[in-house]
């Protein structure tokens, strides 16, 4: 495979720009009835498309070309970001015919980068937020002369995660996906860096997945594979509740957000939305565009979508209300999702349900 050895020859300085992947392609089953109409990644966090926060991020630590690997609704991604001329970086797009797994996702999107064989890729999964040290991670991959270099993070309960023991010297010794008895808290928080020729060797034309084949596959074949453990701030938006409050934990300033299109406090507005008199905005609330909440209404950690409505005197706490929904006046919500375009009855209880595609 060609893989490097760490104290080896194939070490490289850090380059002032580099590539990265952004894996986008999910269908985000456990977030619908909000996936149902716009992918995951370009669901509103903090006033922007989740894929908007990372590629900016990814711009602040030196990425000047992004390649995003699509999938489901694709023409949503190029229809927002185009070539990314407004993101100050450049855009391109690696779309599957059919799913290929995350590590199929990985080599089909590697055709459209021009980085060589030693150089460092970044890898991002499209459903995270956080706020680590990309560039502290691409040094220590440098540093290690690395095959892959992952970002770990510490959960207070890893079993519903991939674990990733590491040892003394932080290199990986195991990839332990969803294990009933972890053996370590550290976890695999979606953020790789690649040396462009291992993901050359990944297989092509059929699905991989880079978890349980790929990393692997690279211990058993003695590459050099170190996890980084950050302890800033991450979260998985993998489900409405999380979505919700990864939302709030943006616009509240609880992480490193510089593509958040306004100052942190306990609500964002943007522009084009109109607040009545008497609203009470608190939590870490994004009113998006074109909203409309009435008087005396009370919106707490929530996130309104584009168009939404609220009517007067509702309330609505910890919940998502999808683009052009309307929330009739004197409606409570608690811990809810409402769908796009759907209207809730005025003085209607709206309180969680199980399961997915309902609210949580």
């Amino acid at each position: 495979m060609g893989l490097g050895r760490a104290g080896g020859s194939c070490s490289y300085t850090l380059l002032r720009s580099m590539e990265a992947i952004l894996l986008v392609g999910g269908l985000g089953t456990r977030l619908r009835p909000l996936t149902d109409d716009l992918p995951k990644p370009m669901l509103p966090v903090g006033g922007v498309p989740l894929v908007v926060h990372q590629i900016v991020r990814a711009r602040e630590a030196g990425v000047d070309h992004v390649v995003l690997a699509t999938s489901y609704r694709a023409e949503v991604f190029t229809d927002a970001l185009g070539k990314g001329n407004r993101l100050g970086v450049r855009v391109d797009y690696a779309v599957e015919e059919e799913p290929l797994g995350t590590g199929g996702a990985i080599r089909n999107a590697a055709g459209l980068l021009r980085a060589a064989a030693e150089d460092p890729v970044l890898v991002f999964n499209g459903d995270i937020i956080d706020g680590h040290d990309i560039r502290a991670q691409v040094k220590a991959h440098a540093d290690a002369s690395a095959d892959v270099t992952l970002y770990l993070t510490r959960v207070d309960d890893p079993r519903a995660y991939g674990c990733v023991p590491t040892d003394p010297r932080m290199a990986v010794t195991a990839f332990l996906e969803k294990a009933p008895r972890p053996v370590t808290d550290q976890i695999n928080a979606g953020c790789y860096v690649f040396r462009r020729s291992v993901i050359d060797t990944i297989p092509t034309g059929r699905a991989v997945s880079v978890e349980r084949e790929t990393f692997p596959g690279l211990l058993g074949a003695d590459a050099v594979v170190v996890g980084v453990v950050d302890d800033a701030y991450w979260r998985d938006l993998g489900t409405a509740e999380a979505f919700v409050r990864g939302s709030a934990d943006v616009v509240l300033g609880r992480v490193d957000a510089p593509a958040r299109p306004g100052p942190a406090g306990p609500a964002l507005v943007l522009a084009g939305a109109v607040v009545h008199g008497d609203v009470h905005l608190t939590g870490g609330t994004c009113v998006g565009a074109g909203c409309r909440v009435g008087a005396g209404a009370i919106v707490d950690g929530s996130v309104l979508m584009e168009g939404a409505v609220v009517g007067d005197a509702a309330v609505v706490r910890a919940s998502a209300v999808g683009r052009g929904a309307r929330i009739g006046a004197g409606a409570v919500l608690e811990h809810a999702v409402v769908p796009a375009g759907m209207d809730v009855d005025p003085g209607k209880r709206v309180t969680p349900w199980d399961g997915p595609g309902r609210p949580v």
